[in-house]
Parts: C-alpha cells; sequence; structure tokens
C-alpha cells in the first residue's frame, strides 16, 4: 500500500485528489493539509466540500516540521498548492524518500528567465527544476516512471498538446504558420478563492491573458513551435474545449491526420478518439481527453477538438496517471472501471 499526503487539499483539485486517492485501491491517505494560516485548518473536509461528507479527512495545518516529517515518511506527496507555495518546499519535500507530483506550474518551465517573465518571481531551486520530469502522462511515460519530482501539466497546455503533440511527432506541421488554440473553461479553473471577476452570477464569455497568457510558454516548450493562445472564461463549472487552427504540410490527407492520432494514442486508454467534435458534457467529472479533427485538404487547414475535465484531466487526475505510473500500477488503476 502507498503511503499519500495531500497539500493543499481544500481547493477544488485537493478536493478530487482526496476523493481519487480515497478510492484508489492501492493508496492509503495518511494526511491533509493546508497552510498554517488557512482559515480551514482543524476543520472537517466535509466542512469544505459536501461531496466528501462520507470521508474521515481532516484538513491538518502545515508547518516546517510536517514538511521534512512527510519528505521521510510518506511514499507520495501530492502538491495542490500555489506557485510560490510549491517552489519554497519542493527542495524539503523532495529530499526524503518521497516523491511529489506539483500542480502548480513551479517545475513546469525550464528556461528560468521565462519563469519570471510569466510567473513574476525568481526560481532559485535549480537543483529540483532539473530533477522535474514534465507529466503529461500519454507522451512521457518512461521518464514519469522514474521521476522524482513530477511537474503536472496546466489544464489548458494538457487540453492543447494532445491536440497538437500527434502532429509534431509526425512532422506534419507547416512551421511557417503557427497554431491558433482558442479554449474556454469553465469558472473552476479560476480556483476556491472568491473574485467579482470569476463570480459565477459575473461570468459571460470573455477572453483573458491575449498574447501574454502563462501557459503560453509551456505549450510551446513541449510541442517544440510557437503558438498563439488565447483562453476564454466561460459561465459553466467544469471542463475545458480547445479548438486548435493548424496549417499542416503540403501533402498531408485526412487519413494522414488519422494515422497520427491512432498511431500516438493506440495504447493511451484515457484518449478518445470520436466520430465528432466533442463537447464538455461528455468529459465532465472523468479522466478522459476526448479529440476530433478535421481537415480541409485544398487549403492545408485542419481544425482539432479537444475536450477535457479541468479539474480531473487537467489536474487531479492526470497526477493519479503520473503517481500510477511511478509506483506500477496500471495508469487507469482509481480512475476507470473496466
Amino acid at each position: 500500500m502507498i503511503n499519500v499526503s495531500i497539500i493543499g487539499a481544500s481547493g477544488y483539485t485537493g478536493a478530487q485528489l482526496i476523493q481519487l486517492v480515497h478510492q484508489h485501491a492501492g493508496m492509503n491517505l495518511t494526511n491533509t493539509f493546508v497552510s498554517e494560516n488557512s482559515q480551514d485548518a482543524n476543520k472537517p473536509v466535509s466542512a469544505i466540500h459536501g461531496t466528501l461528507a462520507h470521508m474521515p479527512y481532516t484538513l491538518t495545518p502545515l508547518s516546517d516540521a510536517w514538511l521534512e516529517t512527510l519528505s521521510q515518511t510518506m511514499d507520495l506527496v501530492f502538491l495542490a498548492t500555489p506557485h510560490e507555495a510549491s517552489h519554497d518546499w519542493m527542495a524539503t519535500l523532495s529530499s526524503g524518500k518521497a516523491r511529489v507530483l506539483d500542480l502548480s506550474g513551479a517545475f513546469r518551465i525550464k528556461d528560468t528567465e521565462v519563469f519570471k517573465t510569466f510567473y513574476g518571481f525568481e526560481h532559485t531551486a535549480a537543483a529540483c527544476l532539473e530533477d522535474a520530469v514534465y507529466g503529461l502522462a500519454e507522451w512521457y511515460e518512461s521518464d514519469i516512471k522514474v521521476a522524482k519530482i513530477i511537474a503536472v501539466p496546466g489544464c489548458y497546455p494538457t487540453a492543447s498538446l494532445s491536440a497538437l503533440k500527434p502532429l509534431a511527432a509526425q512532422q506534419l506541421l507547416d512551421n511557417a504558420v503557427r497554431p491558433v488554440i482558442n479554449a474556454v473553461s469553465g469558472v473552476s479553473g479560476a480556483g476556491r478563492k472568491a473574485s467579482l471577476t470569476t463570480s459565477f452570477y459575473e461570468v459571460s464569455l470573455q477572453a483573458y491573458g491575449v498574447l501574454g497568457h502563462r501557459h503560453t510558454p509551456e505549450i510551446e516548450a513541449y510541442l517544440g513551435t510557437p503558438v498563439i493562445f488565447t483562453p476564454h472564461l466561460g459561465n459553466f463549472k467544469r471542463g475545458i474545449l480547445a479548438t486548435v487552427t493548424v496549417k499542416v504540410k503540403a501533402g498531408v490527407t485526412n487519413a494522414t491526420l488519422s494515422d497520427a492520432f491512432n498511431t500516438a494514442y493506440a495504447n493511451s486508454p484515457l484518449v478518445r478518439l470520436r466520430d465528432s467534435m466533442p463537447k464538455v458534457d461528455d468529459v465532465a467529472h472523468t479522466p478522459f481527453v476526448d479529440l476530433h479533427w478535421k481537415l480541409d485538404e485544398n487549403s492545408g487547414y485542419a481544425v482539432i477538438s479537444a475536450a477535457i475535465d479541468n479539474v480531473m484531466k487537467g489536474a487531479a487526475s492526470q497526477a493519479i496517471q503520473c503517481a500510477n505510473l511511478m509506483c506500477g500500477f496500471e495508469i487507469t488503476k482509481g480512475l476507470i472501471t473496466q
């Protein structure tokens, strides 16, 4: 049995991790933490998230002493914390036997100057950054299996890269034309903290972070080509729909695209290649990526659509996929029933 702790357990992603670890037959959830000064400290999880009312966990305030203890006693630690907290705590947490899965953006971008530009603070955890493996589970399986630190991808990059990497892998993209990614997320992507801009009553449908969102360099780093990425906030709770427009090289056909996707995901049980453009309702509360594509062979432009649940495949269930790989379990263990 794998001993697990979750830090940042009061947020939407933290609560989803609690549910997934609790139902995982190979994992034992020993501790659920919040920051030392959190208003949720010492409360039962059920007081914050009613869907977890049947679970016995309490939100323990985290201390420096706890960080050291977890590093020596846990098999896995999940960090569903702000970027700065993950950055500051990683060296201690990863100093012992514990393997750490970080769901913040602190260790996704290897270029520290790019990181500073987009995250607003200096990255000084150089050794941890070097050790961190990007946790896009379908694409970096062998590295994930042996990693000490996993940088779990962002929700938008997960959808975008799932759509684009099959084409990049087969060198089908026309590199003279940037892929254009338009993606819409539900309000849970903004986190649990109250804000007027993300209040459900105030949210309509709006682009934000235009030509400057911090997920742009993450997508570009793991795709290997520049993109134009525009996120949108929609008035629904969960899910992301990414619509990606690309120019492919001359001679690429619909059959070529189909072969690329089928080859890429032939052994990926959590990727579903659909017969029509996917929708958010089909993936909400599931660990799946749904994909479909269409190519205009005359113009060479293709549109690929990817749908995920931003809290699941965009965060918590992808972290569980990585944990399964690290622990020698089937990648779907605790996520779907056969």
